[in-house]
């Protein structure tokens, strides 16, 4: 009797503990089947040595019309274009990527399918004042690839997360304030490596982190997704934002992590 009701506590304990986005959609999701490849350290945008060359030139149209330089998005526009965001999505699902697809084809398949289906989620529920605010946003498997269906943190935590770089963190967006901003061009194999760097580079030196060398209060991001930020070459936090800041932080520098904000990106 003692040993279940241990167990029903923890149980309770942990449901309770679920609350953020990044935990929830972790819980118990998977790949589904979807191959994921370790991209090297030494990563090329090519488009070469891969069976299939995915053409997203339908979404790279709707994000330069619908998504501002600064990452805000024109959701009452993308609603008027809602039937060229459907044939995009259409055409994602079709696709049943396998292991003839190069790295460089499978980062930008699956960042690009995160992303779009995303603004599609927000579409579905409009208006709302926050991603949070959707009843299993991130763990409802509502997105079709091929014979499967995955969700969002299926796609995060078990396909883009395993192929171990962390700079996908700042190229999907979660449609919030606090989030990396949605890029408004498409990712695509014959630039992938250049537009990671991107996004990095400017979600690091942006104003959702405040550094100095002897100050840092950063994005809850390196705190939940700590782990895929440390690795031989940045041994540290710090080791790994120093190599995309402008500002040097001095090693053992303390950092704090600032208040997330789930208010959509909106216009």
């Amino acid at each position: 009797m003692y040993l279940v009701m241990k167990r029903f506590l923890i149980c309770i304990a942990v449901a309770l503990s679920l609350q953020s986005c990044n935990l929830l959609s972790a819980a118990g999701l998977s790949s589904a089947g979807q191959p994921t490849k370790e991209v090297p350290t030494d990563l090329t945008s090519t488009t070469a040595n891969s069976a299939v060359n995915v053409d997203h030139s339908e979404w790279n149209a709707l994000l330069k019309t619908h998504v501002s330089n600064s990452g805000l998005v024109n959701y009452e526009g993308f609603k008027k274009d809602r039937s060229k965001l459907d044939a995009y999505l259409q055409k994602l699902s079709g696709y049943n990527p396998g292991n003839d697809w190069s790295v460089q084809e499978l980062l930008a398949y699956y960042i690009n399918l995160y992303n779009a289906y995303t603004v599609d989620l927000i579409l579905d529920n409009y208006p709302t004042k926050s991603i949070k605010d959707i009843d299993g946003a991130w763990t409802k498997a509502s997105v079709p690839v091929g014979s499967r269906n995955l969700s969002l943190g299926g796609i995060e935590n078990g396909i883009l997360r395993k192929m171990n770089d962390a700079r996908i963190h700042f190229a999907i967006n979660c449609a919030s304030i606090s989030c990396p901003k949605l890029l408004n061009e498409a990712y695509t194999a014959g630039k992938i490596n250049e537009q990671l760097d991107k996004v990095t580079r400017e979600f690091i030196n942006s104003d959702k982190n405040d550094i100095s060398a002897t100050n840092v209060k950063v994005s809850s991001i390196f705190d939940w997704y700590k782990k895929d930020f440390i690795t031989t070459e940045t041994p540290t936090i710090i080791d790994y934002i120093n190599k995309y800041s402008t500002t040097k932080i001095k090693a053992g520098t303390p950092i704090t992590f600032k208040e997330y904000n789930w208010s959509l990106n909106k216009q």
